[in-house]
């Protein structure tokens, strides 16, 4: 549940904010504290740290900006989410707002309640998403830190190798660049996170087939640094992934994707998972063999749905995978059905789309920005996605790819 601070003198203003936010976010996900003072404010924030404050420029007793320096000395900047409201319309006063720490701002008498209720979404997933990064530039830091260790180990192994066997002169030098490559990597990785790491994890899988070791520490601290080294890296690409789908709301052209080719692309892709899962997806798309959409847009979703279709397998029976494709009163649906470990919906049903949240960590690793974007990429072509699941026993995504006809 999110919880919203209300800062404003006027109490038909609060009122109202709470209503428009109820309407559009659920009044079931979130809870509204309220303050009419800078003093209350204050007192409100410390007692219950809210996601997001909603702050009205002029108060008897402070101005916003004001108030906005003091919540900023009661938790770190990067995590305060703000969204300023003011009577006027003044651009230098929302320069002034955004420069000094809030998220977004908006003018009284021209938001309707839609906008606010994406304004403050938007400034809270913006914020969450601002901290995720954070705690992954200190986790990035650590495994540099595991890096230098680990250098100065394979460097010590290496000499040990040499020492011993003269016949392994040839790896011993390919270690010895490898080593190089490394420490340059130690060195950019804190300006750039994607590249190096993509470009270390081929130099670990080179180094672990073309060089021997005796010493049975560097095979511990090698799989430990792979180990890291691929959940930082699946981290990344999967933010890099959000970023593309944003990027890709604002518009994709449409085509015409015939469904069947489509998915066979996507098997093949997924075929080493299916194998591993011991799984059996099955496709009909007889009764809609075609549609209109963004080509990328629905290969990234289909390709997400069956990976979590897979990865999410119960262990007591086989793995089975249904994909269809029809219309419904004019309007495509694409169905996946799986048999699968389910969701608890009472539980967790609000929370299914919402970045980074995973429902069975022990399960399988991941970020959970997989269904983030599927329902990114579906909101963006007009449409949207029905979920259905019991837990134990499996879960039906219905997506309607295409705003309602008629």
């Amino acid at each position: 549940m999110k919880k919203i601070l209300l800062v404003d003198d006027n109490e038909q203003d609060r009122a109202l904010y709470r209503r428009f936010l109820g309407r559009h976010l659920g009044f079931e996900s979130i809870s509204f504290e309220e303050a009419a003072t800078a003093e209350e404010a204050r007192a409100q924030f410390v007692a219950h740290r809210p996601d997001c404050v909603l702050l009205d420029y002029n108060l008897p007793d402070a101005d916003g900006l004001d108030i906005l320096a003091d919540l900023q000395t009661l938790t770190p900047p990067e995590t305060l989410c703000v969204v300023m409201v003011t009577g006027g319309g003044s651009e230098e006063l929302a320069v002034r707002a955004l420069n000094n720490g809030a998220l977004d701002y908006l003018v009284k008498r021209q938001f309707d309640q839609e906008l606010l209720a994406k304004t403050v979404l938007h400034a809270i997933e913006k914020n969450e998403w601002r901290q995720y990064v954070s705690r992954y530039h200190d986790e990035l830091r650590a495994v540099n830190q595991q890096l230098r260790d680990s250098l100065d180990a394979l460097t010590e192994t290496r000499h040990e190798i040499s020492l011993k066997n003269a016949q392994l002169t040839a790896a011993n030098s390919d270690l010895a660049r490898a080593n190089s490559d490394l420490d340059n990597f130690v060195y950019a990785a804190s300006h750039d996170l994607k590249q190096p790491v993509d470009n270390l994890r081929g130099l670990f899988e080179e180094l672990r087939s073309s060089a021997t070791f005796h010493d049975a520490e560097a095979g511990t601290v090698l799989r430990l640094v792979d180990s890291s080294l691929h959940d930082l890296s699946k981290t990344i690409h999967d933010l890099s992934a959000v970023v593309q789908a944003e990027r890709m709301t604002g518009g994709q052209p449409t085509e015409k994707v015939v469904l069947a080719d489509l998915a066979k692309e996507v098997l093949t892709l997924l075929q080493p998972q299916v194998a591993a899962a011991k799984g059996c997806v099955h496709t009909d798309f007889a009764a809609l063999p075609s549609l209109q959409f963004g080509r990328s847009s629905l290969r990234t979703i289909l390709l997400n749905l069956l990976s979590n279709a897979l990865k999410y397998r119960h262990s007591d029976r086989r793995c089975n995978v249904e994909v269809r494709a029809y219309e419904e009163a004019g309007q495509p649906v694409l169905e996946v059905r799986d048999n699968g470990m389910g969701i608890d919906m009472e539980r967790h049903g609000g929370e299914i789309f919402q970045l980074f949240r995973r429902f069975h960590p022990q399960a399988s690793s991941g970020t959970g920005v997989g269904l983030f974007l599927v329902n990114r990429l579906v909101q963006a072509q007009g449409g949207r996605i029905e979920v259905t699941s019991q837990e134990g026993e499996g879960t039906v995504f219905r997506l309607y790819l295409g705003p309602p006809v008629g």
